[in-house]
């Protein structure tokens, strides 16, 4: 019975670790950028990503500075699944002392016993946790900023005759957005872009994504290089093709053009040691990705990525 619970155990480890592992991707999946006030609502589907992106997690454009509508991003799990928080954190917890009371002969729940201690100090975390909510939201709601009347007043606050004579004569508040149209030539950079980006990021080259990409999508760049640096590897990313793409909204934010665009493309993606080039993750046959991206640029200027969400 003993050796039974031992080999439960460790099955139960390397299950868990095997998760994380089966998480881990060559190429950096994050969901992060700006969208302008789109930032924190979904793209519409498409044909090429017909399911709901992922909502973006990590982003300068901070809810409500984007227009009246801006929503707050959701909690997204934690690597190990069990989501971030005290809640995750003692969850985490639990079956850590569980699988490794039954490793150490104490059995699953000895293990949970023996880890009892720690509730009552996670206990006073919790209400130290709720305190510290309420305050921030207090402070949140103190910081809101009040509508301004002098100029063009924002649709908050504004009595609604007010908003109806301003959107009568073309002024709709500071989430305003016009429809702006897609061309040929749009969608030829957005596919250029795709590659470039694509092989800049896997040769390492921050000069050549500098030059493709926002400055806050080159920060969120340079930190996945960084810590591959620091890892000891490079994550070589070549032979981007886009096999499938379409557009699912545009729009225009005065002087700035926002364009979300799905796209499926083919890629070759591996995990080298960057000491050896030995393959450590990853395949040298093609493998395919669905992506969400959002271009940016200033009226009649180049399109740059600004936002990347996993489809």
């Amino acid at each position: 019975m003993k050796l039974f619970r031992m080999l439960f155990a460790v099955l139960a480890v390397v299950a868990l670790f095997a998760i994380v592992a089966g998480d881990a991707d060559a190429r950096p999946r994050f969901s992060v950028g700006s969208r302008g006030t789109r930032t924190w609502s979904a793209p519409a589907p498409t044909a090429t990503a017909p399911n709901a992106a992922n909502p973006i997690t990590r982003s300068m454009t901070q809810p409500g500075q984007g227009g009246i509508d801006g929503l707050r991003p959701s909690m997204q799990p934690g690597a190990f699944g069990f989501g971030r928080g005290l809640a995750g954190g003692l969850l985490g917890g639990l079956l850590g002392a569980g699988l490794f009371g039954m490793l150490f002969g104490g059995g699953f729940f000895g293990g949970i016993a023996s880890f009892a201690s720690f509730l009552g100090l996670a206990l006073q975390i919790g209400l130290i946790a709720i305190v510290g909510t309420m305050l921030w939201r207090w402070w949140q709601r103190r910081a809101q900023p009040q509508t301004a009347y002098a100029g063009v007043p924002g649709d908050i606050g504004a009595p609604a005759a007010s908003r109806s004579a301003l959107n009568a004569l073309g002024f709709a508040g500071t989430s305003a957005s016009a429809p702006l149209q897609i061309g040929r030539d749009d969608l030829n950079a957005f596919e250029r872009a795709l590659g470039e980006i694509q092989n800049a990021y896997g040769h390492e080259d921050l000069a050549a994504l500098r030059a493709q990409v926002t400055p806050e999508m080159l920060s969120f760049y340079a930190e996945e290089l960084a810590a591959n640096a620091s890892r000891g590897v490079v994550n070589r990313i070549s032979d981007v093709k886009l096999l499938q793409g379409d557009v699912a909204e545009a729009w225009r934010e005065g002087e700035k053009e926002y364009a979300t665009v799905a796209m499926r493309y083919a890629l070759t993606d591996r995990y080298l040691a960057r000491a050896t080039g030995r393959l450590l993750d990853g395949s040298d046959q093609p493998q395919q990705a669905t992506e969400v991206w959002t271009f940016m640029r200033r009226r009649g200027g180049n399109w740059l990525l600004s936002a990347i969400q996993q489809a």
